[in-house]
């Protein structure tokens, strides 16, 4: 089977029998419930509606995405959402991306204790920059942070690593000051990567010493962040950056190449290089690589520290007047994501515009629901 539509479900349904044979109770109730929803997704079973075109007089059945956190076809109306949010709270200023990446002496441990780990980085990263960007030689001042992580490299191995978006500028000690970075420059990662570090291991110190005792000393002596580039400034240089980190899953159909009775191939970019390269494995490995990367179940993703955080809301608007926002940007538009927000799927596909699947017009008409589970309301 070579074909560029083979979806993460398709290859879920083919092997998913072999694969927990092969794993059976080792399988954590967070994968269990990934794999049930993506079979599930926009499937009857997950219930819909039967629709009319006004134009072209078709039938048909549009069906209801999962809104699993791992499926790459849901959370459309969601994203919409979140980024009208997000783009009427940006700040009129210039932006800087931040890579900080876990060692990878400590990655068996981060796949292990993922919900204390993942949370200890997201923290300790993100009162790092905001200290350091207070430094007068830097910045002088708190800016707004989001933070965004991952846990996958192109192959879908295992590599846990925060995605930070950064204003250029914040708020002085005094509330009132508004600093900006200078030179399009925003912290030296040669003094934050050892910060990080340090304020990692004195976390994890507190909250578990017996993991803590198993580190060997020269893991604190890694880089812990290697990456901080200015990436443009205000809504478009935020919505390139939305589409590029926020809404990934490991991997998208657009990247599966071929499926088989016993492997599938996909594509992937090597960073070094940035060449395109392919891999074939086998499907019980392709499933292992993709639950990888499944979430703790109620653990946040995408977190707001500095100005952005929940108790600096005063600030925040402070700055925004400091910088002479009169009125909120422009929100973003559906068309708005199906040009590049979200690149990598169409609208469609999310489930949040319906179209006639023979005229390709949205002029249509709801004839029935039907629940998930239960049986057709007319």
């Amino acid at each position: 089977m070579a074909d560029s539509a083979i979806e993460i479900a398709d290859v879920i349904a083919r092997f998913v029998e072999p694969y927990r044979r092969q794993y059976g109770r080792r399988i954590l109730p967070s994968h269990r419930r990934a794999i049930r929803d993506i079979l599930a997704c926009m499937t009857p079973a997950m219930g819909g509606g039967r629709y009319r075109c006004r134009d072209c007089a078709e039938t048909f059945w549009s069906h209801h995405g999962c809104r699993n956190r791992a499926c790459p076809k849901c959370h459309g109306r969601q994203i919409a959402l979140w980024l009208e949010k997000r783009t009427a709270q940006l700040l009129p200023c210039d932006y800087f991306h931040v890579v900080a990446t876990v060692p990878s002496e400590l990655r068996g441990l981060f796949l292990r204790e993922q919900k204390l780990c993942y949370g200890l980085l997201m923290q300790t990263v993100a009162s790092a920059l905001c200290d350091l960007a207070r430094d007068k030689r830097y910045v002088g001042a708190v800016p707004a942070i989001m933070a965004v992580l991952h846990t996958w490299t192109g192959q879908m191995q295992f590599h846990p690593h925060l995605h930070l978006l950064v204003s250029s500028g914040g708020l002085a000690d005094d509330g009132v000051t508004w600093r900006e970075a200078r030179y399009r420059f925003l912290v030296p990662v040669k003094k934050l990567s050892p910060m990080i570090s340090q304020r990692f291991a004195e976390a994890l110190r507190k909250k578990r010493p017996d993991l803590f005792a198993l580190i060997p000393s020269k893991v604190w002596k890694r880089e812990w962040c290697s990456f901080c580039k200015h990436v443009g400034a205000g809504r478009d240089a935020v919505l390139q950056y939305l589409a590029r980190y926020v809404f990934r899953v490991a991997i998208t159909k657009s990247r599966i190449l071929a499926m088989d009775q016993t492997h599938v191939t996909f594509r992937y970019k090597e960073n070094d290089t940035g060449a395109w390269k392919t891999q074939r494995i086998s499907g019980i490995e392709f499933i292992r690589r993709f639950l990888l990367h499944v979430l703790p179940r109620g653990f946040h993703k995408v977190r707001y520290y500095g100005l952005w955080s929940a108790p600096n809301q005063v600030r925040h608007q402070a700055a925004c007047k400091k910088l002479q926002l009169a009125t909120s940007p422009a929100p973003v538009t559906l068309a708005d994501l199906a040009e590049g927000a979200l690149a990598s799927s169409s609208a469609e596909s999310h489930g949040f515009i319906i179209k006639c699947p023979r005229c390709k017009c949205c002029n249509v008409e709801l004839l029935e629901r039907m629940p998930r589970g239960g049986p057709v309301i007319t």
